[in-house]
């Protein structure tokens, strides 16, 4: 008798879809057949990883029989050194998705609700919906978070609000005082987790650190990781920092070795490498600042960022733009499912992948330009 596996599933996984990374250069090589690809899609490093992680994942390699510290004695006495905290303030992920799913997991039911913003990072909404819960997307301001809105859809349902700073895929940021502000508006029974993957890239004033707010704000929750500025993305090692108790919570349902051994190494290794991070934020600026030029030149608009990524609108629908790059041999990011047809996000490459790119989309859309003329 057949069954349908499906309908046997949680509700909220029912209407999921899988979420969508950017393509691997492996599956375009074996789509059309081309080599010499630049991959701008996923918002990695174009260094590679610090050499000294390099040499701790080395010196490792012996060890991998083994399973690693299950709770990360030492990566977390890194960061707690690091970022002036408490170890028990800490819990480490498989990247900081993981630990975005633990807090949904520990703080949201089906009688509960997220609330986020619109163009905001597409985990929120899945880690919400698989359990089952309500998910709202307040309407965003300038492609950013209208903080304003998103206080005002706070009801006695939500338990989870999260907030990006800098947001993924706009580039958006908020400073100190609108985040206060914000936080100061948010009842203490709602856990506020902002998330700042990108936060390493950022060089202005007035940006908040998110670790100096935990003081003043416990049910505040912090996700960093080390995928971006970092590079280590292929490791998938993240955390996040909080009140002990909100911590206590969410190490009890956090998988064992979750942080395998070779990302823990790694990670305690690139927290001390100065000069690799210092190397990643300049040539992050210098290729930003190369793609802002170039996209006033072509006369493209763009969403001004603080990231390691941009998103230009390229004045039509993307797919068709999308596709084209990919038979250039350049893979970018459609942003189409965060309600941004007409944009592309590209990541910062070195300046060779940048110029590459340049000229890959120079080329697409006057082609395309005569295509509809």
């Amino acid at each position: 008798m057949a069954c349908d596996y499906i309908e046997l599933a949680n509700k909220g996984v029912q209407g999921l879809q899988p979420y969508q990374p950017g393509k691997p250069v492996e599956e375009l090589e074996r789509e059309l057949g081309i080599t010499d690809i630049v991959k701008l899609a996923s918002n990695e490093n174009p260094l590679g990883p610090s050499p000294q992680a390099l040499a701790a994942i080395q010196a490792v390699l012996p060890e991998l029989t083994r399973y690693p510290d299950g709770n990360g004695f030492r990566l977390k006495a890194a960061l707690a050194d690091k970022l002036g905290v408490e170890a028990a303030q800490i819990t480490l992920g498989n990247g900081s998705n993981d630990v975005l799913e633990m807090i949904a997991r520990s703080y949201l039911t089906a009688h509960s609700a997220s609330v986020y913003s619109q163009h905001a990072f597409a985990v929120y909404p899945i880690v919400t919906q698989a359990i089952g819960a309500q998910h709202i997307a307040v309407p965003a301001k300038d492609w950013g978070h209208d903080l304003d809105a998103m206080a005002e859809a706070i009801t006695d349902k939500t338990r989870v609000v999260f907030v990006a700073n800098p947001n993924n895929p706009t580039g958006t940021w908020l400073t100190e005082s609108e985040v206060r502000t914000f936080l100061n508006k948010v009842p203490p029974r709602v856990i506020v987790v902002l998330d700042e993957a990108y936060t390493e890239y950022v060089d202005k004033t007035d940006f908040p650190d998110g670790i100096a707010l935990l003081k003043d704000y416990p049910n505040l929750v912090v996700t960093r990781t080390f995928s971006k500025a970092y590079g280590l993305a292929g490791l998938r090692i993240g955390y996040s920092v909080s009140n002990p108790e909100v911590a206590d919570i969410l190490n009890r349902i956090r998988q064992p070795f979750n942080a395998n051994l070779a990302a823990q190494e790694a990670a305690i290794a690139a927290l001390s490498d100065e000069d690799y991070l210092k190397r990643s934020v300049a040539v992050n600026a210098e290729g930003m600042a190369y793609l802002e030029g170039e996209f006033n030149r072509l006369g493209l608009g763009f969403i001004p960022s603080v990231g390691n990524f941009i998103s230009v609108d390229v004045g039509q629908p993307a797919g068709p733009v999308d596709g084209a790059l990919l038979r250039e041999g350049v893979i970018v990011r459609s942003v189409a499912p965060y309600q941004m047809p007409d944009h592309l996000r590209v990541s910062i490459g070195t300046m060779d992948e940048n110029r590459r790119f340049i000229e890959a989309l120079e080329k697409v859309l006057g082609a395309l330009s005569g295509e509809q003329s």
